[in-house]
């Protein structure tokens, strides 16, 4: 599979890329946002989705942008939605 049709989760991403390479737990991650060491938990064992707060602030200590983020979440909510929704029955509307 390719990260078109199986992107990586939002978490594993923060995981790989830049608490590992950077020593960094999720209770230290946590402090350093402001936020509660459960949701960066959460996250990382991808339990929950990436909120906007959570991307703005991310984007902050990172030096990324919220976009970078939050795009990696779209992405794996439209693989995971590919899955599961059947749009088979639904007929195109016809231009006018």
């Amino acid at each position: 599979m390719s990260l078109l049709t199986d992107p990586s989760h939002p978490g594993e991403v923060l995981t790989e890329l830049y608490l590992l390479p950077l020593g960094m737990k999720a209770p230290t991650l946590a402090r350093h946002l402001g936020v509660p060491r459960t949701r960066i938990e959460r996250l990382i064992k991808g339990e929950t989705a990436l909120s906007a707060d959570t991307a703005m602030r991310l984007a902050a200590f990172f030096r990324t942008t919220p976009e970078y983020w939050m795009n990696l979440q779209r992405a794996w909510d439209l693989a995971r939605a590919r899955e599961t929704v059947d749009v088979s029955g639904i007929t195109p509307v016809q231009a006018a």
